[in-house]
């Protein structure tokens, strides 16, 4: 596990890194590595913020391992939702302590969960974001809940349907990304932005970010359980099956009559 996530202080700021070549992609160890490296930064008293960023020079993470999702079937693929989406938005709701999101390199679909599940975003104008769930068979569970409020109705669902990568740049103007900075300045802009807050009143940090996550919460929990459902039926359709080995095997998909 450690081998995946390396966890490092300085100067009140901890760096979650995550290290799984060549893209992140995630699986139940990564998703469990990152979980427990935010469990470790609320009880240790010498951090005042978090970092999540990685080690890959030009890719934040790619999202889901899709030849492990390729396997899965609607029960497994909630076991494995049960650990990336709740137990990772439950440390993150009781962290308290801002996180900040550096995204060194390109961000696709439960890549870009991870980006998003933070308070703050710094982006490197190089990469691309987007939820391409759609074209393998999948949907942007979380997304469905968590864009529109950030980008509109609208533009969230012509990302969202037309699985379309966008521009760090793009997703600062719909309201995504804090800061979009050249590459080798995300994680020195990351750093300085956490250094601030973690210089800030331990108690007061704490009581506003735990009343800031209370009143955004809204009914997120109960609207993500609605689409997680939705999402495991798909996982054992024809169609799905169909996506995902047409992307494993690079070949264009064969769907079944409408």
């Amino acid at each position: 596990m450690q081998d995946l996530v390396q966890y490092t202080v300085r100067d009140g700021v901890a760096e979650i890194t995550m290290n799984r070549g060549p893209v992140n992609a995630i699986d139940l160890d990564l998703a469990r590595g990152v979980i427990d490296a935010y469990r470790r930064a609320r009880e240790d008293r010498a951090v005042g913020a978090v970092v999540l960023t990685s080690a890959m020079p030009e890719v934040f993470s790619a999202g889901l391992d899709l030849k492990l999702a390729l396997d899965y079937d609607g029960r497994q693929l909630r076991a494995f939702i049960e650990v990336f989406y709740y137990e990772m938005h439950e440390a993150l709701y009781r962290l308290g302590k801002p996180v900040i999101a550096a995204v060194n390199g390109h961000a696709r679909a439960a890549g870009v969960t991870w980006a998003v599940s933070c308070d703050m975003i710094v982006a490197a104008e190089e990469a691309g974001m987007g939820y391409p769930e759609i074209d393998v068979g999948l949907l942007p569970a979380m997304h469905l809940v968590h864009l529109p409020r950030q980008a509109g109705r609208h533009r969230a669902a012509e990302l969202l349907f037309t699985g379309d990568i966008v521009s760090a740049r793009r997703m600062q103007e719909l309201g995504v990304v804090n800061h979009v900075v050249p590459r080798a300045q995300v994680l020195p802009t990351a750093r300085a932005l956490a250094g601030r807050l973690a210089r800030k009143s331990p108690l007061a940090m704490k009581l506003l970010r735990d009343a800031f996550v209370r009143a955004n919460d809204l009914d997120y929990r109960r609207a993500m359980e609605g689409v997680v459902e939705t999402m495991c039926s798909l996982k054992d359709s024809p169609d799905s099956r169909e996506a995902l080995r047409a992307f494993v095997e690079k070949r264009a998909a064969v769907y079944g009559e409408r």
